[in-house]
């Protein structure tokens, strides 16, 4: 499983709408320019978001967008399967042996239990270690 870039910047928003949380609405305009992302490409990915109610629009001069929960409440799965739809690293086949059946199911629970266990709350808060090494896996 890949996350797309639907996925990557549909977290970035959301984690920045996250950090704002409780100060008003956040205009996209200003999300894409902190992060240096299309404004265009974020009004694409905040429809769906804004039609899960994961996030409420607020109109006018000083509008923009805001969480419609607290960030404790909304789950990086919960974004990801907006954007990306269902979670399944790998397509179980019923005719499949049943020992790779069973690891396949095991993979796609570790992976849904990852995503639906870290909060939005956490993304935007978290400080990380620096010096920790890139890694890409690939599944």
């Amino acid at each position: 499983m890949k996350i797309s870039t639907k996925g990557r910047y549909g977290l970035t928003i959301m984690m920045a709408l996250a950090r704002k949380h409780g100060s008003g609405p956040t205009s996209l305009k200003s999300i894409a320019r902190d992060h240096n992302l299309s404004e265009h490409y974020l009004e694409q990915l905040i429809a769906p978001l804004r039609n899960a109610s994961l996030v409420k629009s607020v109109r006018g001069a000083y509008g923009g967008y805001m969480l419609s929960k607290e960030p404790a409440e909304i789950t990086a799965g919960d974004i990801i399967r907006v954007l990306e739809g269902p979670i399944s690293p790998v397509e179980v086949l019923d005719d499949e042996e049943p020992a790779k059946r069973d690891l396949w199911l095991k993979i796609r629970d570790a992976v849904k239990d990852v995503l639906d266990s870290t909060t939005l709350d956490y993304l935007a808060e978290y400080q990380g270690d620096e010096e920790q090494e890139n890694y890409m896996f690939y599944i």
